[in-house]
């Protein structure tokens, strides 16, 4: 049998109105939601349930629901190129060398060279990087991007995406 306290600290897939998976939520607040009717059970394969019982109600609440209610998910801007944001796409380390420390701004094509200030030129790149890049593109300079640059997409749409490669990875196991 496991514990109340195991059983609450599970997560559950949240769907929008249109079936589109946008995040994972603890079971506290996927119960909530339930009860309140915002959102409602959904079975899209026979996955794991939990009863939750209460003095005056049990519960079962599915890995799985969708939200009642149309969200918000599709307003929503790409945001500005700036340090902070550069950053967190490109999870705070060099992307030539995977260092973490004395971080820098790159233009992957140089300005002078006719690079753009966009999401698709710039990335993060430590000093030492930066400096042994200099004014050159990084195939001039020996470097090696190790991934391509590229503007961040919706936060629900990156969740979807990962969600069904999970999803498919474990029906193809």
């Amino acid at each position: 049998m496991t514990s109340a306290t195991h059983v609450l600290s599970q997560s559950v897939v949240v769907f929008s109105k249109n079936y589109l998976p946008v995040s994972r939520i603890d079971l506290k607040r996927a119960i909530a939601l339930l009860v309140t009717g915002k959102a409602e059970p959904l079975d899209l394969v026979k996955g794991q349930q939990w009863m939750v019982r209460s003095p005056n109600l049990v519960l079962m609440v599915p890995e799985h629901i969708r939200l009642t209610f149309a969200g918000t998910e599709g307003i929503w801007k790409t945001p500005p190129v700036n340090r902070k944001e550069l950053l967190r796409r490109d999870k705070h380390m060099c992307q030539y060398c995977g260092h973490k420390k004395n971080l820098t701004i790159d233009h992957v094509i140089p300005r002078s060279k006719g690079g753009q200030h966009s999401w698709d030129n710039v990335v993060i790149a430590c000093g030492s990087c930066n400096s042994r890049k200099g004014d050159r593109t990084p195939e001039k300079s020996g470097l090696k991007l190790r991934t391509q640059p590229k503007a961040p997409i919706h936060p629900a749409v990156a969740f979807a995406e990962q969600f069904w490669r999970e999803h498919q990875r474990d029906l193809d196991a």
